[in-house]
């Protein structure tokens, strides 16, 4: 179930959070098909995106690297969910609480370890981190909440339908 379901879930967010970026930036999907060559040449200084603007290799590797860390920003994001559905393999988390003040510092601790390394000064050449706006933190939100919703349900029904199909597939 981790992989095969909400893995991919967590993937879809960081790869809808690359696609924004570059959405907003002028290299819109249909124009990234087939343009590695291109955007990895450093002689071409002269890129044209989807709107008409020419790019630097240095502003398309900045862009690239900004993508990166947005990726990993994601799926940090969509770990807040997949942490907090772990915590019970049957029951609800309204009926368990978040009583687990360890996990509950480890989900802030996550996310501003994220933030260090995303807006530390000097990360930029060593991690190759770039600062992010914060809608782009945003992005993975509505993949959280449905990975948490997916989650809920399932073990709903394992409540509802113990040794059913659900359980024998995807109780771990």
């Amino acid at each position: 179930m981790a992989y095969g379901q909400i893995g991919m879930i967590q993937a879809s967010a960081g790869f809808f959070t690359y696609f924004v970026i570059m959405g907003e930036n002028g290299f819109w999907i249909s124009r990234l098909l087939g343009i590695r060559k291109q955007w990895d040449a450093q002689g071409i200084n002269d890129l044209e995106d989807s709107y008409g603007q020419e790019w630097t290799y240095a502003q398309r590797k900045k862009l690239e690297y900004t993508c990166h860390t947005a990726f990993f920003v994601s799926i940090v994001i969509v770990q807040w969910a997949d942490l907090i559905i772990c915590k019970t393999r049957r029951l609800s988390l309204f009926q368990q609480g978040m009583k687990n003040h360890r996990l509950t510092f480890g989900l802030f601790f996550e996310t501003a370890l994220a933030a260090f390394l995303c807006y530390c000064p000097g990360l930029d050449k060593g991690l190759r981190m770039q600062p992010l706006r914060f809608t782009w933190w945003l992005c993975a939100l509505p993949y959280s909440l449905t990975i948490f919703i997916y989650d809920e349900c399932r073990k709903f029904i394992l409540r509802r339908s113990p040794g059913g199909f659900v359980e024998r597939e995807t109780y771990y």
